[in-house]
Protein backbone atom coordinates (compact mmCIF):
# COMPACT_ATOMS: atom_id res chain seq x y z
CA UNK A 1 0.00 0.00 0.00
CA UNK A 2 2.80 2.39 0.89
CA UNK A 3 4.51 1.75 -2.45
CA UNK A 4 1.22 2.30 -4.26
CA UNK A 5 0.65 5.62 -2.46
CA UNK A 6 4.17 6.75 -3.29
CA UNK A 7 3.57 5.90 -6.91
CA UNK A 8 0.26 7.80 -6.95
CA UNK A 9 1.89 10.76 -5.21
CA UNK A 10 4.65 10.85 -7.81
CA UNK A 11 2.11 10.81 -10.63
CA UNK A 12 0.09 13.62 -9.02
CA UNK A 13 3.20 15.73 -8.51
CA UNK A 14 4.21 15.18 -12.12
CA UNK A 15 0.73 16.15 -13.36
CA UNK A 16 0.70 19.26 -11.17
CA UNK A 17 4.14 20.34 -12.34
CA UNK A 18 3.13 19.76 -15.95
CA UNK A 19 -0.07 21.81 -15.55
CA UNK A 20 1.81 24.64 -13.86
CA UNK A 21 4.38 24.73 -16.66
CA UNK A 22 1.73 25.06 -19.37
CA UNK A 23 1.04 28.50 -20.80
CA UNK A 24 -2.49 27.71 -21.98
CA UNK A 25 -3.32 31.13 -23.46
CA UNK A 26 0.25 31.44 -24.83
CA UNK A 27 1.00 34.65 -22.98
CA UNK A 28 4.70 34.24 -23.71
CA UNK A 29 4.21 34.27 -27.50
CA UNK A 30 4.21 38.05 -27.88
CA UNK A 31 5.51 39.17 -24.48
CA UNK A 32 8.95 40.25 -25.70
CA UNK A 33 7.51 41.98 -28.77
CA UNK A 34 4.94 43.78 -26.65
CA UNK A 35 7.58 44.91 -24.17
CA UNK A 36 9.80 46.30 -26.93
CA UNK A 37 6.99 47.90 -28.90
CA UNK A 38 6.43 50.88 -26.67
CA UNK A 39 3.34 53.07 -26.54
CA UNK A 40 2.05 54.88 -29.61
CA UNK A 41 2.55 58.60 -29.97
CA UNK A 42 -0.49 60.85 -30.16
CA UNK A 43 -0.60 60.72 -33.98
CA UNK A 44 -0.20 56.95 -34.44
CA UNK A 45 -3.30 55.17 -35.72
CA UNK A 46 -2.42 51.86 -34.08
CA UNK A 47 -4.70 48.89 -34.76
CA UNK A 48 -4.34 45.41 -33.28
CA UNK A 49 -5.58 42.30 -35.08
CA UNK A 50 -6.58 39.70 -32.45
CA UNK A 51 -7.36 36.16 -33.52
CA UNK A 52 -6.33 32.64 -34.42
CA UNK A 53 -4.53 31.09 -37.42
CA UNK A 54 -6.62 33.08 -39.88
CA UNK A 55 -5.28 36.28 -38.34
CA UNK A 56 -1.77 34.83 -38.08
CA UNK A 57 -2.04 33.89 -41.75
CA UNK A 58 -1.98 37.53 -42.82
CA UNK A 59 1.69 37.58 -41.75
CA UNK A 60 2.67 34.06 -42.79
CA UNK A 61 1.49 34.23 -46.38
CA UNK A 62 -1.72 36.21 -46.80
CA UNK A 63 -0.66 39.84 -47.05
CA UNK A 64 2.28 40.71 -44.78
CA UNK A 65 2.54 44.14 -46.41
CA UNK A 66 -0.71 45.03 -44.69
CA UNK A 67 1.31 45.19 -41.47
CA UNK A 68 4.57 46.47 -42.91
CA UNK A 69 2.92 49.45 -44.58
CA UNK A 70 0.54 50.40 -41.76
CA UNK A 71 0.65 50.84 -37.99
CA UNK A 72 -1.15 47.52 -37.61
CA UNK A 73 -0.07 44.85 -35.12
CA UNK A 74 -0.80 41.17 -35.67
CA UNK A 75 -1.61 39.15 -32.57
CA UNK A 76 -2.99 35.99 -34.14
CA UNK A 77 -2.07 32.57 -32.73
CA UNK A 78 -2.83 29.41 -34.66
CA UNK A 79 -5.33 27.05 -33.09
CA UNK A 80 -6.60 29.43 -30.44
CA UNK A 81 -10.14 29.59 -29.14
CA UNK A 82 -11.96 32.63 -27.76
CA UNK A 83 -11.28 31.83 -24.07
CA UNK A 84 -7.56 31.85 -24.84
CA UNK A 85 -7.94 35.12 -26.74
CA UNK A 86 -9.85 36.61 -23.81
CA UNK A 87 -7.14 35.62 -21.32
CA UNK A 88 -4.45 37.41 -23.33
CA UNK A 89 -6.62 40.34 -24.41
CA UNK A 90 -5.22 42.74 -21.83
CA UNK A 91 -1.59 41.90 -22.62
CA UNK A 92 -1.88 41.67 -26.40
CA UNK A 93 -4.44 44.40 -27.03
CA UNK A 94 -5.28 46.78 -24.18
CA UNK A 95 -1.73 47.35 -22.97
CA UNK A 96 -0.63 48.27 -26.50
CA UNK A 97 -3.02 51.27 -26.45
CA UNK A 98 -4.44 50.89 -29.97
CA UNK A 99 -7.11 53.12 -31.45
CA UNK A 100 -8.98 50.02 -32.61
CA UNK A 101 -8.97 46.24 -32.46
CA UNK A 102 -10.08 43.77 -35.14
CA UNK A 103 -11.39 40.60 -33.47
CA UNK A 104 -11.68 37.41 -35.52
CA UNK A 105 -12.29 34.13 -33.73
CA UNK A 106 -14.73 31.38 -32.89
CA UNK A 107 -14.20 28.73 -35.55
CA UNK A 108 -11.78 26.75 -33.36
CA UNK A 109 -14.30 26.83 -30.51
CA UNK A 110 -16.88 25.27 -32.83
CA UNK A 111 -14.29 22.63 -33.73
CA UNK A 112 -13.70 21.93 -30.02
CA UNK A 113 -9.98 22.68 -30.14
CA UNK A 114 -9.77 23.27 -26.38
CA UNK A 115 -12.74 21.16 -25.35
CA UNK A 116 -16.52 21.28 -25.79
CA UNK A 117 -17.88 24.79 -26.23
CA UNK A 118 -21.45 26.01 -26.65
CA UNK A 119 -22.30 28.97 -28.86
CA UNK A 120 -23.36 30.86 -25.74
CA UNK A 121 -19.87 30.39 -24.30
CA UNK A 122 -18.32 31.78 -27.48
CA UNK A 123 -20.73 34.70 -27.44
CA UNK A 124 -19.87 35.48 -23.82
CA UNK A 125 -16.17 35.59 -24.67
CA UNK A 126 -16.81 38.05 -27.49
CA UNK A 127 -18.91 40.22 -25.19
CA UNK A 128 -16.15 40.23 -22.57
CA UNK A 129 -13.50 41.26 -25.10
CA UNK A 130 -15.70 44.07 -26.41
CA UNK A 131 -16.47 45.32 -22.92
CA UNK A 132 -12.77 45.34 -22.04
CA UNK A 133 -11.97 47.25 -25.22
CA UNK A 134 -14.70 49.84 -24.71
CA UNK A 135 -13.70 50.33 -21.08
CA UNK A 136 -10.28 51.33 -22.41
CA UNK A 137 -11.55 53.61 -25.19
CA UNK A 138 -10.64 51.17 -27.96
CA UNK A 139 -12.93 51.00 -31.00
CA UNK A 140 -13.99 47.47 -31.94
CA UNK A 141 -14.33 45.77 -35.29
CA UNK A 142 -16.04 42.39 -34.91
CA UNK A 143 -15.28 40.11 -37.84
CA UNK A 144 -17.72 37.50 -39.00
CA UNK A 145 -16.54 33.92 -38.75
CA UNK A 146 -15.47 32.78 -42.19
CA UNK A 147 -17.71 30.23 -43.93
CA UNK A 148 -16.86 26.58 -43.22
CA UNK A 149 -18.77 23.35 -43.67
CA UNK A 150 -16.01 20.91 -42.70
CA UNK A 151 -12.89 20.56 -40.58
CA UNK A 152 -9.94 18.68 -42.05
CA UNK A 153 -8.63 18.02 -38.52
CA UNK A 154 -12.05 17.10 -37.07
CA UNK A 155 -13.91 14.97 -39.64
CA UNK A 156 -17.53 14.30 -38.84
CA UNK A 157 -18.30 17.80 -37.58
CA UNK A 158 -20.39 20.05 -39.82
CA UNK A 159 -19.91 23.61 -38.58
CA UNK A 160 -21.91 25.43 -41.26
CA UNK A 161 -25.09 26.18 -39.31
CA UNK A 162 -23.17 27.03 -36.12
CA UNK A 163 -21.12 29.56 -38.10
CA UNK A 164 -24.30 31.15 -39.47
CA UNK A 165 -25.88 31.30 -36.00
CA UNK A 166 -22.76 32.85 -34.50
CA UNK A 167 -22.55 35.45 -37.25
CA UNK A 168 -26.20 36.36 -36.74
CA UNK A 169 -25.41 37.01 -33.09
CA UNK A 170 -22.18 38.92 -33.84
CA UNK A 171 -23.89 41.22 -36.34
CA UNK A 172 -26.77 42.00 -33.97
CA UNK A 173 -24.44 42.50 -31.01
CA UNK A 174 -22.12 44.78 -33.00
CA UNK A 175 -25.04 46.90 -34.18
CA UNK A 176 -26.41 47.28 -30.65
CA UNK A 177 -23.07 47.98 -28.98
CA UNK A 178 -21.24 50.57 -31.08
CA UNK A 179 -19.02 48.09 -32.94
CA UNK A 180 -18.34 47.74 -36.66
CA UNK A 181 -19.45 44.39 -38.09
CA UNK A 182 -16.99 43.20 -40.74
CA UNK A 183 -18.72 40.70 -43.01
CA UNK A 184 -16.14 38.40 -44.56
CA UNK A 185 -18.70 35.60 -44.72
CA UNK A 186 -20.82 37.02 -47.55
CA UNK A 187 -17.76 37.67 -49.70
CA UNK A 188 -16.34 34.15 -49.37
CA UNK A 189 -19.28 31.73 -49.04
CA UNK A 190 -20.31 29.19 -51.68
CA UNK A 191 -23.75 27.66 -52.29
CA UNK A 192 -23.10 24.88 -49.74
CA UNK A 193 -22.41 27.19 -46.76
CA UNK A 194 -18.69 26.59 -47.10
CA UNK A 195 -15.83 28.66 -48.47
CA UNK A 196 -15.39 28.78 -52.23
CA UNK A 197 -12.59 26.46 -53.33
CA UNK A 198 -10.68 29.32 -54.91
CA UNK A 199 -10.51 31.04 -51.53
CA UNK A 200 -9.50 28.04 -49.39
CA UNK A 201 -7.69 24.74 -49.85
CA UNK A 202 -8.92 23.13 -46.61
CA UNK A 203 -12.32 24.78 -46.24
CA UNK A 204 -11.29 26.93 -43.25
CA UNK A 205 -8.09 28.88 -43.94
CA UNK A 206 -7.99 31.44 -46.75
CA UNK A 207 -5.61 31.16 -49.67
CA UNK A 208 -3.67 34.21 -50.85
CA UNK A 209 -6.62 34.91 -53.14
CA UNK A 210 -8.92 34.71 -50.14
CA UNK A 211 -6.83 37.27 -48.28
CA UNK A 212 -6.94 39.46 -51.39
CA UNK A 213 -10.72 39.53 -50.99
CA UNK A 214 -10.48 40.21 -47.25
CA UNK A 215 -7.87 42.98 -47.42
CA UNK A 216 -10.01 45.80 -48.86
CA UNK A 217 -12.86 44.84 -46.54
CA UNK A 218 -10.78 45.17 -43.38
CA UNK A 219 -9.10 48.36 -44.64
CA UNK A 220 -12.51 49.92 -45.28
CA UNK A 221 -13.65 48.92 -41.78
CA UNK A 222 -10.53 50.37 -40.17
CA UNK A 223 -10.79 53.63 -42.10
CA UNK A 224 -14.42 54.10 -41.09
CA UNK A 225 -13.76 53.32 -37.42
CA UNK A 226 -10.68 55.56 -37.20
CA UNK A 227 -12.48 58.45 -38.87
CA UNK A 228 -15.26 58.14 -36.30
CA UNK A 229 -12.76 58.21 -33.43
CA UNK A 230 -10.99 61.38 -34.64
Amino acid sequence: MKKLWLKISSILLFMTATAQSQDWPDLERFKAKNDSLGLPDEHEQRVVFMGNSITQGWIDYGNPNLFKENTFINRGISGQTTPQMLLRFRQDVINLKPKAVVILGGINDIAGNTGPSTLKMIQNNFVSMVELAHANQIKVIISSILPANKFAWKPGINPADSVIEMNTFLKAYATANDCYYLDYYAALVDDEKGMKDIYSEDGVHPTVIGYDIMTPLVLEAINIVLEESN
